[in-house]
């Protein structure tokens, strides 16, 4: 299971990947195996629209089951990652890479105070 360093978790299974003030946000390796064969990603969060930390910005579908997906964190919409619409494999195999899902303007750092750092997520789903 890959849990890299640099990131900050969630205890649903998001992360946010943050560069230059921008949180780029997608599920866990952790999560994409729970789910199991990734079939379908809607994407309901809209490039340009304010989002507050826990609101849903989409859901994802798998074989097994459907989930939502759930922003770690506030701000403005400035990208979401389209392609995976007509490859939503992709957050089975690259979650942190190709599969991302939005990228959110942060509006308030201080919220990555209270997610996971990676040795605490480890500890949460046992790694």
């Amino acid at each position: 299971m890959n849990i890299p360093e640099n990131l900050f978790y969630t205890k649903d299974h998001e992360y946010v990947k943050v560069e230059n003030g921008v949180g780029i946000i997608g599920i866990t390796d952790y999560a994409q195996g729970e789910l199991g064969d990734i079939i379908y990603v809607d994407i309901t969060g809209e490039a340009g629209s304010d989002v507050n930390q826990h609101d849903s910005v989409g859901s994802i579908e798998a074989v097994k089951t459907v989930s939502e997906v759930f922003t770690p964190v506030s701000g403005k919409i400035i990208g979401v990652n389209s392609g995976i619409n007509d490859n939503a494999s992709v957050l089975n195999s690259d979650p942190y890479g190709e599969g991302w899902i939005v990228k959110i303007e942060l509006s308030n750092t201080e919220e990555l105070n209270g997610l996971l750092d990676a040795k605490a997520y480890k500890e949460l789903v046992g790694a």
